[in-house]
């Protein structure tokens, strides 16, 4: 069973031409669609993913499935939706292989579906061959050709202006080189896209590599409690938190076991817990990876809290 994961931007040929040039084995296409953005973006990728759709299933006989993506620019959603999409894919068969096409769509989700596939690796290592990450680099851009051919427009409405005689249809013809001359100046200025979008209060989206490691049970349940809690004003607080959710009685031994797996999720460890010195204590909660984690396995909770 071979699976791609195809998140859909603007690009067609990027997204199938690969498949059918290299006479890979496609048995199953996840069409990602972003929900977010302006209305002819949206639609005008809805239109490309009904078109990748049926030609998935004529050129290569693939089932094809399509699912949303809520917003192209939340990397933390994205990356927790990639985590659980690759998974299930790679469970669906022991030979099932899971390809992820990270050519189209917004950074944001891309680089959120190559990290998960890469942590996935990580903590699947016996399955470490049967997930693949991909990019086509294409042929060519439209938008300097687009740009040129605009210019062309642009001067042929110069030269029919000063032939019109119809008022209205002069008029009409000067408003189209207008627009078509501020298009130009923004494209000549800015290249080919202009401002930067605020998203989550601020204008930076942070991607953090989050390549996770082995997590042993009990530091899953330090992790999980502390992704239901938020942070602890200490180690010893978030031992007895500990204790009182699994029905343990607090002592010293217990607190020296919460001590050296915090020390082995921390800052020297593998990086899902971060502390801050205050006073004779340490506040302790989740890193910004320990928090992908958590998101990623929250579905996996019921099951691993027996330690």
């Amino acid at each position: 069973m071979q699976t791609h994961i195809v998140p859909v931007g603007f690009d067609y040929d990027r997204l199938i031409a690969p498949l059918v040039r290299e006479h890979l084995e496609v048995d199953r296409v996840i069409l990602l669609e972003g929900a977010v953005g302006s209305e002819a973006n949206v639609e005008y990728s809805r239109n490309l993913a009904e078109k990748l759709e049926k030609d998935y299933r004529n050129l290569l006989g693939a089932e094809t499935e399509r699912v949303v993506v809520a917003d192209v620019y939340d990397y933390d959603a994205a990356f927790e939706q990639a985590f659980a999409l690759i998974n299930a894919e790679l469970d669906r068969a022991d030979d099932a292989a899971v390809w992820v096409n990270i050519s189209a769509m917004p950074r944001t989700v891309s680089f959120a579906f190559a990290t998960a596939a890469h942590s996935i690796m990580v903590e699947r290592e016996e399955d470490r061959q049967r997930v693949h990450t991909y990019y086509t680099v294409p042929e060519k851009y439209l938008e300097t050709e687009l740009a040129e051919e605009l210019r062309k427009q642009r001067d042929l409405l110069d030269d029919v202006v000063e032939a019109v005689d119809d008022d209205d249809l002069a008029k009409r013809v000067d408003d189209r080189h207008g627009a078509a001359e501020d298009l130009l100046d923004e494209f000549d200025e800015r290249g080919t896209t202009i401002g930067a979008k605020e998203v989550g209060g601020s204008h930076v989206v942070e991607l953090p590599v989050a390549l996770f490691s082995n997590v042993k049970p009990f530091e899953e349940v330090i992790l999980f409690t502390l992704g239901e809690h938020g942070e602890f004003e200490s180690v010893s607080e978030l031992a007895h938190e500990l204790a009182r959710e699994l029905g343990e009685e607090y002592t010293d031994s217990f607190r020296s076991k919460v001590i050296y797996n915090v020390d082995r999720l921390g800052p020297g460890g593998k990086g899902y817990i971060e502390q801050e010195e205050h006073g004779k204590s340490y506040r302790t909660r989740l890193s910004r990876i320990g928090e992908l984690w958590v998101r990623a396995h929250s579905g996996d909770e019921d099951d691993e809290l027996s330690v």
